[in-house]
């Protein structure tokens, strides 16, 4: 039963009964405080549980409430309000601002909403204004004026959105509109009023948002909500994403005004909603959706795309029983031109080759960046091993051209292992895997090439494996030894030098050879870790029989392209040298052509670096990479050694000799010493000394041998010919 309360209008000498209801105890003090210093006779409840008790003991004028409290809510509370004291205004003063709130509290009855934190000037100018139309509404009876409250502050809200608020007829045509739509789309709402809303949806959503409009069980409490695209003014390409909220107008209660804002008839609405712009969240989502799946830097799919797609790939290929490949990728020389340009430069190479493999591919091929220089590739529908074949050549010839990297002018190559679905394997990992296997093969035999996977590789990478083991376990055991094969002057049989030679002495093997373990050292990048023991051993023998009465002895050492072509490779290099205090004039080092023709530029700067400091230079194998007398013109290169193959082809009136013949008559034109490698055979001895060669090595004076045998060989005048 409702409280009884006087039909007398209050006026300014008479004192309003207000209520306030609050469940934060500061602000509600702070509210009670400020209206019972204005003169109103105010009663402060604490909470929604005590608003109702309140409400139900006594009348009151007015309630400012809270729509946000634990138990009971606000809503509440102006449920109740209405219904045991309907005569009573309620003012909303919230912290609570998305339209929906604002909106449903208008609709159960709020004159007027106030946002926390609230101004206390504009708070009691909205209670004097709501208590003097309560005044008004008591004397004159008129809901009406009631109404026009609600609307003037519901149109106020709807014109201040931040969102399009839009109303809707019975076929989906626009009866209103607010300006917002300009600002957001282009268009102006006198252009959209009376137009069906699929003219602004885009072409991809307009069967799902006019089915949505339609759809069933639509109400003011349970409104349509979805995610749309909306097309802007002038541009079918120009879209913008939105969320639309739209709920179903009561005709019982829209008190049906005339035109509306734009031209539209408030009359003929039926729906009313908003249209929230979403796109930089959308785009937000898109780019972390685009970051899980693909690498930033080359932009293309990552290992768990790549992955995803090759599960299905082999679940259609089961299908349809055909074929599929997967290959494994890795770069040649990637890592050397990584360190020594840097990393913006190493990033810079990564996209262009993948740029230049991109365009070998077939559309329905995948190229992921597996990580690093390694990327993998899948041909899903192929018929054979040859077409996997074709694809493998034409991206080993897309990346021999070089590339241009800011002033520098770079090569890289690469290594690729081949899978075929499903004899070489069945499931995803195996695939993967295998090619692997396959590209590790391809490095072993030299780089730049392709091999497919077959099973007897799998027994080749287990021993390989074993091999890494022991290799590393010999790092540790100290199980390398350094040999020396004596460099000798054809004409006195005087040793002039002494090349350094490592061999490995396996606890179960025996004694091995580099050709045994250093392609593999040179894999696992141990390369430059038994590199430097070698050299710090060699510098201590050689050292040594240098300060005991050989002052001429050189020592003539190979180094990696690993190491050669690392950016701190002289600095390193003379650090181990002085620290053995062995002299920089009796260290000559040998490295390949191919080593200088992979960075001409990089490589000669380094080589005038340690000519400058003492060190010799000697290309060893000569005349089976890039002769080319220019760049030994151009480089401070001392010795050319001729490669073993070119001494075993002398023989007495062979043509065979003809090569050798060309290196010698180069050498002397060039000013340079030469050195010939591999001398066997007495018949080889003489036939170089006649050309002018004068430095021999080879089993012809002995194998390389320990240091305890070379300390022995020194003490002699001169070197016994081990064979006749």
């Amino acid at each position: 039963m409702a409280l009884e309360h006087t039909d007398q209008p209050f006026s300014h000498g008479t004192t309003a009964r207000i209520l306030v209801v609050d469940d934060e105890p500061r602000l509600l003090g702070t509210l009670a405080t400020l209206l019972r210093n204005q003169g109103y006779d105010v009663a402060a409840a604490e909470g929604g549980g005590q608003a109702c008790e309140l409400i139900s003991a006594q009348p009151f004028d007015l309630a400012l409430l809270d729509l946000r409290m634990p138990g009971i809510n606000g809503f509440d509370v102006m449920a109740l309000l209405a219904e045991v004291q309907p005569d009573c205004g309620a003012i909303v003063v919230s912290g609570e601002s998305s339209f929906t709130a604002v909106s449903r509290a208008l609709r159960r009855g709020a004159l007027d909403y106030i946002r926390k934190p609230f101004d206390p000037e504009e708070l009691l100018a909205t209670v004097e204004a709501v208590i003097g139309k309560q005044s008004l509404l008591r004397a004159h009876e008129s809901i009406q004026l009631r109404l026009e409250k609600s609307e003037a502050l519901h149109r106020y809200i709807v014109n201040s959105s931040p969102d399009i608020v839009f109303m809707l007829d019975e076929g989906g045509r626009f009866c209103f509109v607010n300006s917002k739509v300009e600002s957001l789309l282009g268009y102006q709402p006198s252009e959209l009023c009376g137009r069906h809303f699929r003219h602004i949806l885009d072409d991809r959503d307009v069967t799902r948002g006019t089915y949505a409009l339609n759809g069933p069980n639509i109400t003011a409490d349970n409104p349509r909500t979805l995610e749309v695209r909306l097309k802007t003014r002038g541009s079918r390409r120009a879209t913008r994403h939105f969320e639309i909220t739209a709920f179903p107008i009561d005709q019982q209660t829209w008190p049906h005004s005339g035109n509306t804002q734009g031209g539209g008839n408030g009359k003929s609405a039926r729906y009313y909603g908003t249209a929230r712009d979403v796109t930089e969240r959308k785009e937000a989502e898109a780019f972390i959706n685009f970051q899980a799946y693909h690498d930033l830097l080359t932009r293309l799919p990552n290992r768990a795309l790549f992955k995803d797609r090759l599960e299905l790939a082999i679940t259609q290929a089961g299908r349809s029983g055909q074929k599929l490949a997967v290959m494994f990728l890795d770069l040649d020389r990637f890592k050397i031109i990584n360190d020594t340009l840097g990393h913006a430069m190493g990033d810079r190479l990564l996209q262009a080759v993948t740029h230049r493999l991109e365009k070998c591919l077939r559309k329905g091929d995948t190229l992921s960046r597996f990580g690093g220089d390694e990327f993998t590739l899948l041909l899903p529908s192929i018929h054979n091993h040859e077409d996997a074949r074709q694809i493998a050549k034409k991206l080993i010839n897309a990346l021999r051209a070089p590339f241009q990297l800011g002033d520098h002018e770079v090569f890289v190559g690469v290594s690729i292992g081949i899978a075929i679905h499903p004899e070489a394997g069945e499931s995803m990992d195996q695939l993967i895997q295998n090619a692997d296997i396959a590209m590790y093969h391809v490095k072993a035999k030299g780089k730049d090439g392709y091999r497919f996977y077959s099973e007897s590789m799998s027994i080749d990478t287990a021993n390989r494996l074993n091999l890494e083991r022991d290799l590393r376990l010999a790092m540790e055991r100290d199980e390398l030894r350094v040999f020396y094969q004596p460099q000798v002057c054809s004409t006195t049989n005087r040793v002039v030098g002494l090349e350094a030679l490592v061999r490995w002495q396996h606890p179960e093997r025996g004694l091995l050879y580099p050709r045994d373990f250093l392609p593999l050292a040179e894999e696992t990048k141990l390369i430059g870790q038994l590199s430097e023991r070698v050299l710090d051993q060699a510098c201590q023998d050689v050292g040594r029989w240098i300060r005991g009465g050989h002052p001429e002895l050189r020592l003539a050492v190979n180094l990696s392209p690993i190491q050669v072509e690392h950016p701190r490779f002289v600095e390193t290099l003379m650090q181990r040298v002085k620290a053995h205090r062995f002299p920089p004039g009796n260290l000559e080092i040998e490295i390949t052509e191919n080593v200088i023709m992979n960075d001409l530029e990089q490589i000669s700067q380094k080589l005038r670096e340690l000519a400058c400091l003492g060190v010799r230079i000697a290309i060893d194998d000569f005349g089976t990479g890039y002769s080319s007398l220019n760049y030994l013109h151009r480089l401070p290169i001392h010795t050319l050694k001729v490669d073993q193959s070119f001494v075993k082809a002398i023989r007495s009136g062979e043509d065979g000799a003809c090569i050798v013949n060309a290196i010698v008559a180069m050498a002397h034109g060039l000013k340079l010493e030469i050195v010939a490698e591999g001398v066997e055979t007495d018949e080889q001895l003489e036939y170089l000394r006649g050309l002018g060669c004068h430095q021999v090595q080879g089993f012809f004076y002995g194998p390389a041998r320990p240091a305890v045998d070379i300390s022995r060989l020194l003490s002699q005048r001169a070197v016994r010919a081990a064979v006749s």
